[in-house]
């Protein structure tokens, strides 16, 4: 069965992956990248049966491909940015593959700014990405394959989907009590993983103040530093850029333009209003 670590991209889902492999996959609680192949993503053509080659029949597979690869009498954690939303009346995952999800949602005016770093674009192509209900990530092999077909929708859309899910437990994390609040938010986290796992294996918490220091912000950017991460590859323009850049010191109020700041404000008050943003 399926744990599911769900975001929209840039809001921290690579940060929670870091703590939970080097939790439960290493062997002295210490990071280093290759730890992240215990948490890979979905879709992605490592986990697609058969080829597609437009989005709809991606969008058809991703379910017959969750059963296909992660067997029921298994935990398998896996990393989306797949909206819950169905795609032209396909749905995303159901109960029968999946028995919960930490959903980690970032205030969308850092968002933006990341994202506009990862992927070499403007304050405006990225906030009308964010805005656009049919927002799409996709990396079409040279065969034509599209498995890799991930449907965002807008960013509001995106976070109510996972939010307001009731077919599965679904935990939602705010990127920024990682840092504000991280042992006991990381502490809630595992808890959460335990009880739907059915495991209910007490917490080791030397294990976990051991992990926390491992993947602090800064200890995740040095680590790039050194050793360089794929993940930082920028889709659009294939120039590497880091990755880890600003994290928990991007602050929207220094770093954005007034005029999209107010844009941003007024087009997601509802969201910032019900995750207490200011």
């Amino acid at each position: 069965m399926i744990i599911w670590i769900a975001s929209y991209p840039k809001s921290g889902n690579t940060f929670l992956r870091s703590f939970l492999s080097t939790y439960y996959f290493s062997k002295n609680g210490k990071f280093d990248f290759n730890l992240l192949l215990n948490i890979n993503q979905f879709p992605s053509l490592k986990y697609s049966n058969s080829k597609s080659f437009t989005f709809v029949d991606a969008a058809k597979n991703w379910i017959p491909n969750q059963k296909t690869f992660f067997n029921k009498e298994k935990l398998f954690f896996l990393k989306t940015h797949n909206s819950l939303e169905q795609y032209f009346g396909n749905k995303f995952t159901t109960s029968s593959e999946t028995i919960g999800a930490i959903h980690i949602v970032r205030d969308p005016r850092n968002v933006i700014s990341s994202m506009c770093n990862h992927y070499s674009m403007n304050y405006d192509e990225i906030y009308q990405k964010m805005v656009d209900n049919n927002t799409s990530l996709s990396h079409k092999t040279s065969e034509g394959d599209l498995s890799n077909f991930s449907f965002l929708g807008s960013w509001s859309n995106h976070y109510w989907s996972w939010k307001n899910n009731f077919e599965f437990k679904t935990l939602t994390i705010r990127y920024e009590d990682l840092e504000n609040d991280s042992y006991d938010e990381f502490y809630k986290i595992l808890t959460f993983i335990e009880e739907v796992s059915g495991k209910n294996n007490p917490i080791n918490i030397k294990n976990l103040k051991k992990s926390l220091e491992s993947t602090n912000f800064s200890n995740l950017k040095k680590q790039e530093k050194l050793h360089g991460f794929k993940e930082s590859l920028s889709y659009k323009t294939n120039n590497k850029t880091n990755f880890f850049n600003l994290g928990f010191k991007n602050d929207w109020r220094k770093n954005l333009p007034k005029e999209i700041s107010e844009k941003m404000t007024n087009h997601f008050i509802k969201e910032l209003k019900d995750l207490n943003y200011e």
